[in-house]
């Protein structure tokens, strides 16, 4: 049995479609992340999964039963992080823990066990008689996940868990998930931020409310047959500005120190080289690089909007 199954969900507010035909499978076991930036969809998705919102069309099946005729019986085993933190900032870490215990009528003495095994992974065993709002942004996210985790659910979905989370944190978090889905966890996860895409098994694309291409990673990564190329400099925003200036803008994409060049004329290493030299525009190295799943998003959204 498939855990979480998505078909063709439909959504429109007004005149604006937020999701249009959106289709994924997340199974057991597995992280499936929702990579997009924001307004592409992956809330308002979230939301109808957790049966907060209804889809105008399609239909959404949790472990084998359509959503819109056992909405309890979804909120009884599925457990949802939404976006903004949602505890109880006047409540200690313990205390918000007892309550999602209590809520989902876990007995105390199975609660108290939960409990030391979330604060081991969490490690939040010694900030448990801490408010909640007087955790760093880091420890309230992994608080919210610990306090979803009470009534330990087989589906697990995480609006942007990240979001706003130091580096650190962010890796804590990760680690979390990926113990979790080692033990058999479904877990669907969207995030903006385009590096944790390697962080997951499978991947959806998702722009404007419609998934461009879904797959592991490094299948999608390897589907761009373009070549690119990393060009370095000091100053990574003027080489970007005048890099469109003799390129067109969809094929230069700014990266930390340098640029991404799409060669979509297939100009080679040395004429590029010598472009850029001929226009005087200053750089430090220029080299081939393999791309990776920005590179993949970008490619696809201007297929998307001008096709090749």
């Amino acid at each position: 049995m498939v855990p979480l199954t998505v078909e063709n969900i439909k959504k429109s507010f007004d005149n604006v479609q937020a999701l249009r035909g959106v289709n994924l499978q997340v199974e057991k076991g597995q992280i499936y992340g929702l990579i997009g930036p924001d307004g592409a969809g992956k809330t308002t998705l979230m939301r109808i999964v957790v049966t907060l919102l209804n889809a105008d069309e399609g239909e959404i099946y949790f472990l084998g039963k359509p959503t819109k005729n056992n909405i309890g019986f979804v909120r009884a085993n599925v457990g949802y992080m939404p976006q903004r933190f949602s505890l109880y900032p006047d409540l200690t870490v313990e205390e918000n823990l007892r309550f999602f215990g209590d809520l989902f009528d876990v007995p105390q003495a199975v609660q108290t066990k939960r409990m030391e095994k979330l604060y081991q992974f969490s490690r939040l065993g010694p900030f448990k008689n801490r408010r909640a709002d007087a955790l760093s942004g880091g420890m309230k996210q992994k608080l919210a996940l610990s306090c979803m985790l009470m009534h330990e659910p087989g589906v697990m979905v995480l609006d942007e868990p990240t979001y706003g989370v130091d580096p650190v944190s962010r890796a804590e978090l990760w680690d979390i998930l990926k113990q979790l889905a080692s033990e058999g966890k479904s877990i669907l996860v969207s995030t903006a931020y385009m590096d944790e895409a390697e962080l997951c098994d499978q991947v959806g694309l998702i722009f404007k409310g419609k998934i461009l291409a879904s797959g592991k990673p490094t299948d999608l990564t390897q589907s761009l047959k373009r070549l690119i190329y990393l060009i370095t400099t000091n100053n990574a925003h003027q080489l970007y500005l005048q890099l469109q200036t003799v390129f067109p803008a969809q094929d230069c994409n700014l990266f930390g120190n340098g640029v991404h060049l799409i060669d979509r004329k297939q100009l080679g290493l040395e004429q590029i080289k010598k472009t850029l030299l001929d226009r005087q525009i200053e750089f430090h190295d220029i080299q081939p690089i393999q791309p990776d799943i920005e590179d993949t998003f970008l490619e696809l959204i201007h297929q998307r909007e001008v096709p090749a």
